[in-house]
C-alpha cells in the first residue's frame, strides 16, 4: 500500500508539474523586435519585458537591430543583420517591425516592397508582424503626415497591425510642449522610450497600466539589479494615461478578429 501510494503521489506530481509548465509556456509571449536605433534606444525591448515581470502574461522579448538599417537590410542580412535566421530558427509569437525612419519619403517603393515580404514571411511562419510607425524629426514635425498615411494605407492593404507610436508621440508633444522628449534630432529620450514601451505592452496584453513603475528593473548576468528607466512617478503618470486614453488595438484581439 506504500509503495501505491508513493506511485501515485509522482504521477500527482508529474501532471502538476506538467499542467505549470503548459499554464507558464501558455502566458508567455516570444516578442522579436526587428529595426534599428529608435527600437534599441533606452532599451525599449528590455523595457517591454521588465513592464510584464510578475505579470499574468510574461513577454520575452530578443532584438534584431542594427543602427540606421532598413526592412531592405534586414532582408538581406546585409550590415550585420541576421533577422531571416533568426525567423527561421526560432518560434515566435509577435515579431514588430521598424522601418528606416526616412524611408515612406524617401524609398517609398522598397518600403512597400520589404514590408510586404516580411509580412507574407511571418505569418506563413505562423507568427503575428506588428508595423511601428515612426515619429517626426525634431527639427520637421511636418514629416508624420506621410509617415501616419503610409504605415495606415499598408496596414489595410496587408490586413496587418500598425501601431501608431508616432502619433501618440505628437499627441504628447502637444499636451506636454515644455518636455523634450528627444536625445538628439531624431532618437527618442528616456521619457519617451517608456512611452513606446508602454504602447507595446498595452497592445501585447491589454492589461492596466497602473501597476508598471516609473522605475523599471532587469538583472545583470551576475543576477544584480540593474535600472532601465528612473522617470518621474507624475511623468510615468501622464505617459501611462496618454496610453490607455489612446485606446491601444490588442495585437491578439486584431488578428482574431
Amino acid at each position: 500500500m506504500g509503495l501505491y501510494k508513493l506511485h501515485f503521489s509522482a504521477l500527482l506530481l508529474l501532471l502538476f508539474s506538467f499542467n505549470v509548465s503548459a499554464q507558464t509556456q501558455k502566458d508567455t509571449l516570444n516578442v522579436l523586435f526587428v529595426g534599428n536605433s529608435f527600437t534599441y534606444y533606452y532599451n525599449m525591448p528590455q523595457m517591454v519585458q521588465a513592464m510584464s515581470n510578475g505579470k499574468t502574461t510574461f513577454i520575452k522579448t530578443r532584438q534584431s537591430t542594427v543602427g540606421g538599417s532598413s526592412l531592405k537590410d534586414h532582408w538581406e542580412e546585409t550590415r550585420g543583420t541576421k533577422t531571416r535566421t533568426l525567423l527561421s530558427n526560432f518560434k515566435w509569437d509577435l515579431v514588430v517591425f521598424n522601418n528606416h525612419s526616412l524611408v515612406t519619403i524617401n524609398d517609398y517603393d522598397n518600403f512597400v516592397k520589404y514590408t510586404k515580404l516580411f509580412d507574407e514571411l511571418v505569418k506563413k511562419q505562423g507568427a503575428k508582424p506588428i508595423f511601428m510607425m515612426t515619429w517626426p524629426y525634431l527639427s520637421n514635425p511636418l514629416m508624420q503626415e506621410h509617415i501616419s498615411k503610409s504605415y495606415i494605407n499598408i496596414g489595410k492593404k496587408l490586413n496587418t497591425l500598425v501601431l501608431p507610436v508616432g502619433d501618440i508621440f505628437v499627441k504628447a508633444r502637444k499636451l506636454r510642449p515644455n518636455i523634450n522628449f528627444y536625445a538628439d534630432d531624431k532618437h527618442p529620450a528616456e521619457d519617451f522610450t517608456y512611452l513606446i514601451a508602454l504602447i507595446f505592452y498595452k497592445s501585447f496584453t491589454q492589461n492596466s497600466l497602473d501597476k508598471i513603475s516609473h522605475r523599471l528593473v532587469t538583472k545583470d548576468m551576475y543576477g544584480e539589479k540593474t535600472y532601465l528607466s528612473f522617470l518621474s512617478i507624475e511623468m510615468s503618470s501622464f505617459l501611462k494615461q496618454l496610453v490607455e486614453e489612446s485606446d491601444v488595438e490588442s495585437a491578439i484581439e486584431f488578428y482574431n478578429n
